[in-house]
């Protein structure tokens, strides 16, 4: 199983692609996803066994394409997205954002 990169077309092993997702914005239930090979930076939901990209509109995530991942699985933890395929677990950290009383 190879996933994509709808930037430069590269493709990726799920190991590979899912190390490379950085934030999970809890509020929104988006991870924030950088490609090793050309930089863009996408936002998307992970999906029971697919991932579904898309944008922002009115407040919500609008999911327009899919991409089926046999197997793939979720966890929301409180400060965290947990990741799954298979045996391997990938956790993606919620970045703080706006503490209050943060200088």
């Amino acid at each position: 199983m190879l996933i994509p990169c709808f930037a430069c077309e590269s493709r990726f092993r799920p190991d590979e692609y899912f190390r490379a997702c950085h934030d999970y914005n809890r509020g929104m239930d988006l991870v924030a996803w950088t490609c090793p090979r050309c930089g863009n930076r996408d936002e998307l939901r992970i999906l029971p066994g697919e991932l579904g990209f898309g944008y922002p509109r009115h407040g919500r995530f609008d999911v327009c394409d899919r991409v089926r991942v046999p197997g793939l699985r979720r966890r929301r933890q409180d400060l965290r997205l947990d990741i799954s395929l298979d045996k391997e677990v990938w956790r993606v950290p919620t970045r703080l954002r706006g503490l209050v009383g943060a200088h």
